[in-house]
């Protein structure tokens, strides 16, 4: 399988620079690695992004995650494997991704200050934006149909 097209972070002139400047403030955040892999593998498996799932798969075993706990991320409330901190920001994952499925609030005042009680500002802030950024490499890459095995960088 071959992409559409080159991916459009690349055609663009500034593009991967804006989104390294993001991505760069999020590792800044104390966010950890597997954290932020985890959010990814989630948004990337609610969107169909066969990239971005074997991507952040591979992550987190670079990062040192078991594969049980990657294998279980799809199935996370049922699984043993997760932190009360990582639990909610896998629900705040699927709340933000999945806008389109609400018949109330994206993100409940109830969810918001169990996520406020696990993370500061700064971490909270990388989140959200995490989440808004791995949402967009979801969207660009079931476009233009990047394989998964696709690298960047």
């Amino acid at each position: 399988m071959q992409a559409r097209m080159t991916n459009p972070a690349y055609v663009l002139p500034g593009a991967m620079k804006g989104i390294g400047t993001l991505l760069q403030a999020i590792g800044e955040s104390g966010l950890s690695q597997e954290l932020v892999e985890i959010v990814g593998l989630r948004a990337s498996q609610i969107n169909g992004c066969s990239a971005c799932v074997h991507g952040h798969t591979v992550n987190l075993r670079k990062a040192g995650a078991g594969d049980e706990r990657i294998d279980a991320v799809a199935a996370w409330r049922e699984a043993p494997y997760f932190t009360d901190a990582e639990r909610v920001a896998l629900q705040l994952t699927e709340s933000v991704t999945r806008l389109a499925d609400r018949s109330h609030e994206s993100v409940p005042d109830a969810l918001w200050d169990e996520v406020a009680d696990h993370f500061d500002e700064k971490q909270l802030s990388a989140l959200i934006l995490l989440i808004g950024v791995m949402n967009m490499f979801n969207r660009v890459n079931t476009t233009i149909k990047e394989p998964a095995g696709t690298t960047w960088g």
